[in-house]
């Protein structure tokens, strides 16, 4: 069956699907001999594909790991400033593989990592409405009718940010822990919406996304989603 060749190229597990669409656009990508101009091009996946020369790599059952991430690496696979990255401390048998959406450089927490680029942007869709909880220790003075408006939905710098869910799990003072729930996971989000009622986050940390539990996964330990799972919980949503 025909697929647009960025979708067969992120199912390959070269890069994602938006990466690819990039590439076609700067004629780094052909079919079969001929210098491919737009990502709206159809392929069977029995051509000859090549990037920069090279052939992709052979489509791969999909598959899925969890990461404990821990604060201190970006989550990006080359950072322009040298600095230690994700995919440089994952284990040295690990396939190439693409992050489920990112965590900042100073978060913590469960990462999705996928060999199919094509898995993973269609499980950062907002309209796919998989929800994001994360445990979060702010600095400063609760006001509780601030944080209820925040459940609404609210528009920061002109950007809508949609409704989240907040309780209260411990307060010490000035230092409070909240558990956070959110379906959009918009850049730095939880950051910019606790500092839009006056709080500063000093540690956060991804419990879950989707269906998918951090759990007691160790910092910097992976651990894969047996197939079966993988089918059971996204199967009937998405192609494997």
């Amino acid at each position: 069956m025909a697929e647009r060749l960025a979708k067969f190229m992120a199912r390959s597990g070269v890069c994602s699907r938006r990466m690819a669409e990039t590439l076609i656009n700067q004629k780094r990508v052909t079919v079969n001999g001929e210098v491919i101009e737009t990502p709206a091009f159809n392929v069977e996946g029995n051509e000859k594909i090549l990037l920069d020369g090279e052939p992709l790599p052979t489509v791969q059952k999909t598959r899925l790991w969890l990461y404990h991430k821990p604060a201190g690496l970006l989550t990006t696979h080359k950072d322009t400033e040298a600095r230690s990255t994700v995919f440089e401390n994952l284990p040295p048998d690990m396939p190439r593989v693409i992050s489920v959406g990112r965590l900042d450089l100073n978060s913590e927490g469960l990462l999705l990592l996928t060999n199919n680029g094509e898995l993973s942007r269609q499980l950062e869709l907002p309209k796919n409405a998989w929800s994001r909880r994360y445990k979060v220790r702010v600095h400063g003075t609760l006001n509780m009718k601030k944080l209820a408006e925040l459940e609404k939905g609210v528009i920061i710098d002109g950007v809508q940010y949609g409704p989240v869910k907040i309780e209260k799990e411990s307060q010490n003072g000035t230092n409070s822990w909240l558990l956070i729930t959110l379906c959009e996971g918009k850049n730095r989000e939880v950051r910019k919406l606790m500092k839009s009622v006056g709080l500063e986050v000093a540690r956060l940390i991804r419990l879950s996304y989707g269906p998918f539990q951090l759990g007691n996964l160790k910092k910097g330990e992976v651990k894969e989603v047996p197939f079966k799972v993988l089918k059971e919980q996204l199967g009937s949503q998405f192609q494997l």
